[in-house]
């Protein structure tokens, strides 16, 4: 069973498991239970007869079937009603099942994954979900942490999805500028990796260079509101972002040297001192970086 947020990725280590397993070979199935009204869920996870129903002029295996040797993901698991829950224990108990409107009893072989953003717990406890299914359910549980826990796997998921988007749009974008990296780094990221992969697409959209720099990135980050509201910002505001996103992109790129960065801006070494001095901006640590 993998916990975690909406976002997180529990589909992606679903695949993982299979693709790393025996059972690679195998069919990977994938049910979101969320996505399917209760009155199709169990059609499709144990299929049905010819005849079942009206509409059901021939017979169609379940996804529980179709899985056969493989793995089985069943995605929203919390969001099954009680009466699928119980059929649902069966199969796990008895490792069978029936076709819907059918009496032959067909035998299942395969590996299921589990997976929920919501507290099973506080359902059972509300009555919402079956201890007993629970507990099966719950034999080995993964839980995946926010991305806001996980700063130190940001940077190379943004690196993983600035090279994607960067191919997809038929765009070269080398690098994320110094100041984008610290947007990124400070956002609180409640959408978790399913928000920073459309930030990153965004940015990657809008940019016109080859490099993302802090204006390219959504306004959330840029506020870094939990709202996700977009407040007003003064032109003023928003040229000095602007101006020192620019200047710790050409330090970074000269490697702190100040003389150099003033010719990479086209400007004089007075005038980029003296922004340096407005901004408060640490030149020095991007001669520690070349040091390293």
């Amino acid at each position: 069973m993998l916990r975690g947020e909406s976002g997180t990725g529990k589909e992606l280590i679903a695949h993982a498991i299979h693709y790393n397993s025996p059972r690679a070979n195998a069919p990977f199935i994938k049910v979101s239970c969320a996505a399917l009204p209760e009155s199709l869920i169990e059609s499709e996870l144990f299929g049905y007869e010819k005849g079942a129903f009206t509409g059901a002029h021939q017979s169609k295996k379940g996804r529980f079937e179709m899985a056969t040797g493989g793995t089985l993901f069943l995605d929203e698991i919390g969001e099954l009603s009680l009466a699928t829950q119980v059929k649902l224990l069966r199969v796990l108990q008895e490792r069978e099942f029936e076709r819907l409107g059918g009496t032959q009893t067909i035998r299942t072989n395969v590996r299921l994954i589990t997976a929920t953003h919501r507290s099973l717990e506080r359902a059972i406890e509300e009555g919402a979900f079956r201890s007993d299914l629970y507990y099966r359910l719950n034999v080995f549980p993964i839980a995946i942490p926010p991305l806001r826990e996980r700063k130190a796997d940001l940077l190379q998921l943004a690196d993983h999805f600035l090279e994607k988007f960067s191919r997809e749009h038929h765009k070269s974008i080398k690098r994320i500028s110094t100041p984008a990296i610290d947007m990124l780094m400070s956002y609180h990221w409640p959408g978790n990796v399913r928000e920073l992969t459309n930030a990153l697409e965004r940015a990657v959209v809008v940019c016109d260079g080859q490099v993302i720099h802090a204006h390219h990135l959504p306004p959330t980050l840029q506020t870094a509101e939990a709202s996700g509201t977009v407040p007003a910002i003064s032109l003023s505001d928003a040229v000095e972002t602007f101006e020192k996103d620019l200047i710790q992109d050409a330090l970074k790129s000269s490697r702190g040297i100040r003389a150099e960065a003033a010719r990479l801006l086209k400007t004089t070494d007075r005038v980029l001192n003296y922004k340096v001095e407005k901004y408060s901006i640490d030149y020095r640590r991007f001669m520690a970086r070349q040091e390293e």
